[in-house]
């Protein structure tokens, strides 16, 4: 039930994305029936005789297809060789093809020595003027140190898979930029309402991917055909990682001060791969295996599906190539919380990020008839009621249209989230109803309601979402209560004869508290691949985001709504993900010989877990403080992390040794890495060994033991002249915590130290229920710098 709540109010409260993975061509099931699969191929098992790899391919599936009884077909083809089409060619990240199959041939294909992996073709989902202020980045307006050391980010290109961008805004403008980046080997391609002069200094590359998408869905909606945003999700993303500075910017009065992204000056290459009915894996793997060729330095991936296996995930494969070759990704973790364990894009070469509040809020009040103010969220922005009027309450679980509502198993239950056709229209007129929350999107249940003859919505929450809102674009007045809040007003319509209630709208509030907090919709931990390997990795402002808008696009997404605006207020984890990749970018700015790994240990280490007030962080879901479960390492600091002191270097063949540790074999490690490996030549280790700047062990719930684990670690000086570091440890409830040694001294820049820590069961201790976890911290300091990792222990039989 917990799984069913969270996606219907995922499908409310963020976008018109749902953020599950589904299945390519699932209706598809018959032998000869065809399919997207994209086939990964060992290329240098190529023959002497194929002068290139292309050749060996077509003559690969010409074999196939002779052996088989259909023909090779898709409705859209980029490459086509004399007999064969192909979707897409990929030789970055990834060495293959992508092409229309059927089952039988797909089957065929995975019996050859050259192919390395078979994978269908799925669809996946799209998972400002406050938040650089929030971040310290400015005071007020001023930049502070990491926009002034890295020039903005200028000699830096971010490369966002997503939906595409709307490049006529002013956050896209060139004006006063620099020379593009030597380094950069992209172009700006052409398209339907797109041609190669919109790009410039800013916007220096546009690609656009739809084979995939046609194979899959066929051509029944007519496509922009070019890199233009037609959902609004990209044109957001890309704004706020790099948006240039815009006066005045607003959300219909909402939200108004300047806006800039990120990394303000940070060049922007865009890869459309994400359509209104979601992203192709062909596709998307097509945009990833493109930044990497043209010379991108951050990626920023606001998409994802359900938590799988490495080897089984076109995403994370893609990703370790871009790795590889230097490249840092970022990637949102998805919005399925505040169930624990849902996390995805959790590979330990991902920076994977949450979503976290600002101490900006858009607060609107119901005034019950009894004089109760319940404080929600709205940024509704039409008339507002009149001053001391009141009109009466109804929850629509009493507003049941008997006769005209849809068939369905559970009646009451769907006539309480004011689904289209359940609603009575003699009981609800005139009327304020109270809806809860999922199945469609918030603003929609507004306009159910007056439809069927309301005067306003109260959109409630219900279990397990407790205390967490975001704000809504309501097209009629309406307000966002928490689960609390719902609670009093379902008992004030019970107790009273005449329940009545007004709204009133109070616009912008700054310096709200608690901030930050956790978000309630953040996908939490433990890690469901890899549960000694935290993620997510930390947290970022993902709630109420203000950013750049496409034309034509209504701001809800709804038909109904009439409005268009520059710039849109939208939140979850696709909102928080290009925040640290615009802060991956100032990063590598001023660092360019860091690898993706030092700059997500500096991030993580320099990250913190108190809010403004000095207090604990909280879960804004129930206000309890929040664990690393919840927020990672913590919230990013960007002003820290540019001079973190120690950094937590990993390589390609640590992640190597980290996956023969997760019993992965070597035909499935060669799946991720392209790479011949052998796991009896790799380097012996546990999963929680790898180099991480977060430990995670298990231990023995079922006592007494002696049993110790050790957790070796290997730092990186990055600061100049001798730095001598001690340690600090708050250590876990119910273990023993030892650091060897506890002091180490770096000579100069670029030293390296190792040390382990020992963690010991204490027998003296109660210990936790299996599959608990008790958390702790380990720091590093030189009074200067303090590099702090999350040190968490999970009892285990």
């Amino acid at each position: 039930m917990a799984q069913f709540l969270a996606f219907l109010i995922y499908s409310s409260l963020v976008t018109l994305f749902s953020f599950l993975l589904v299945s390519g061509d699932q209706t598809n099931v018959h032998e000869l029936s065809q399919a997207t699969y994209i086939v990964q191929v060992q290329n240098d098992l190529k023959p002497s005789n194929y002068a290139t790899v292309l050749d060996w391919y077509s003559s690969t599936l010409k074999s196939l297809k002779a052996s088989t009884t259909t023909n090779f077909t898709i409705s859209h083809t980029l490459l086509k060789t004399e007999e064969v089409d192909f979707l897409y060619l990929y030789t970055a990240v990834f060495q293959g093809f992508s092409a229309k199959l059927t089952r039988q041939q797909a089957l065929e294909l995975e019996k050859l020595p050259q192919i390395l992996g078979v994978f269908q073709d799925q669809v996946r989902q799209l998972h400002t003027t406050r938040s650089p202020e929030f971040l310290g980045l400015v005071a007020r307006t001023q930049p502070n140190g990491l926009l002034k050391e890295s020039d903005w980010g200028s000699n830096v290109t971010i490369g966002v898979i997503d939906s595409g961008v709307w490049p006529e805004r002013r956050s896209f403008h060139d004006k006063d930029l620099g020379p593009v980046p030597p380094h950069w080997r992209g172009e700006c391609v052409a398209g339907d309402q797109f041609p190669k002069t919109l790009c410039n200094k800013k916007l220096i590359g546009a690609r656009y991917y739809y084979s995939g998408h046609l194979a899959h869905f066929g051509d029944r909606k007519k496509l922009i055909k070019s890199a233009r945003d037609d959902v609004g999700h990209g044109t957001h993303t890309a704004s706020t990682a790099a948006g240039r500075r815009v006066e005045n910017a607003s959300f219909f009065g909402f939200a108004r001060g300047v806006s800039h992204g990120i990394a303000p000056k940070a060049r922007l290459a865009v890869y459309k791969a994400c359509w209104e009915d979601g992203c192709s894996e062909s596709d998307i793997l097509a945009g990833i295996d493109d930044a990497v060729r043209d010379g991108v330095d951050v990626i920023s991936i606001s998409i994802g599906g359900q938590p799988t296996t490495y080897d089984d995930d076109v995403i994370s494969i893609a990703s370790f190539g871009a790795t590889r070759s230097g490249i840092v990704v970022s990637a949102s973790g998805g919005n399925s919380g505040p169930t624990l364990g849902t996390v995805s894009n959790v590979a330990p070469w991902m920076t994977t990020v949450g979503a976290g509040t600002l101490d900006r809020k858009f607060p609107a009040e119901v005034v019950l008839g009894d004089g109760t103010v319940l404080t929600g969220s709205s940024l509704y922005s039409g008339k507002p009621f009149p001053a001391g009027k009141t009109f009466p309450v109804i929850y629509a679980g009493n507003a049941t249209d008997l006769e005209r509502r849809p068939a369905a198993n559970d009646s009451d239950y769907y006539s309480e989230l004011c689904v289209p056709g359940w609603l009575d229209a003699e009981l609800v007129k005139g009327k304020i109803v109270v809806c809860d929350v999922g199945v469609i999107p918030i603003p929609a249940k507004g306009v159910v309601v007056k439809e069927a003859g309301g005067v306003g919505v109260i959109v409630a929450n219900v279990a397990p979402f407790g205390e967490g809102l975001i704000a809504e674009a309501f097209l009629t007045p309406g307000v966002w209560i928490t689960e609390s809040a719902r609670d009093k007003v379902l008992s004030y319509t019970i107790v009273s004869e005449n329940p009545r209630a007004t709204m009133r709208f109070k616009g912008t509030k700054l310096g709200a508290k608690p901030a930050p907090m956790v978000s309630f919709f953040s996908s939490r931990g433990p890690n469901s691949v890899s549960p000694y390997l935290l993620k997510p990795d930390l947290i970022a402002p993902g709630v109420d985001i203000l950013a750049a808008w496409p034309d034509y696009i209504p701001p809800t997404w709804l038909s109904e709504d009439p409005r268009r605006t520059q710039f849109n207020i939208i939140s979850g984890t696709s909102m928080s993900c290009p925040h640290v990749s615009g802060i991956s970018a100032l990063l590598k700015g001023v660092h360019p010989d860091w690898t993706p790994a030092m700059i997500k240990s500096a991030m993580m280490t320099t990250a913190y877990m108190d809010d403004r007030d000095g207090k604990p962080m909280r879960d804004e879901r129930n206000h309890r403080t929040a664990t690393v479960w919840e927020a990672g390492a913590g919230h990013v600091d960007p002003e820290k992390a540019v001079d973190p002191g120690l950094v937590y270097d990993i390589t390609v063949d640590d992640y190597v040794s980290f996956l023969c540790a997760s019993n992965y074999s070597n035909q499935r490690i060669k799946v991720v890495t392209g790479k011949e490996v052998d796991c009896k030549k790799s380097k012996v280790m546990n999963t929680w060994e790898l180099n991480y700047p977060a430990i995670v062990v298990p231990l023995s719930a079922s006592g007494p033991s002696k049993l110790e684990v050790s957790v070796p670690r290997t730092v990186t000086c990055v600061s100049e002249g001798v730095r001598s570091y001690t340690v600090e440890i708050t250590k876990p409830e119910g273990v023993t915590v030892r650091v060897v040694p506890e002091k180490m001294v770096f000579e100069k820049k670029g030293d390296k130290q190792s040390y382990v820590v020992k963690i010991l069961a204490d027998d003296h201790k109660r210990r936790g229920s299996s599959g608990t976890s008790e958390f702790g911290l380990l720091t590093w300091t030189d009074r200067k710098h303090r590099a702090t990792s999350p040190l968490v222990v999970t009892w285990v039989n």
